[in-house]
């Protein structure tokens, strides 16, 4: 797969990643899974690769 995340996508991802990982870290009991959210966030912003953005036509990599 090309890849299709780029430009301020990625950075977006990465920032949304971080700041969810760490309710992993912070929160108490059960709601920790609450941050493993993060995970597809943060992999598709370090890959830049998204299958969703794939199914939907866009591409936000200017160089693939």
């Amino acid at each position: 797969m090309m890849k299709n995340v780029g430009g301020a996508d990625r950075v977006i991802r990465i920032i949304v990643g971080i700041a969810l990982l760490s309710l992993f870290i912070f929160l108490p009991g059960y709601w920790k899974l609450t941050g493993l959210i993060a995970l597809p966030f943060l992999i598709t912003g370090l890959m830049q690769k998204c299958g969703m953005n794939k199914l939907l036509g866009r591409n936000t990599c200017r160089i693939s």
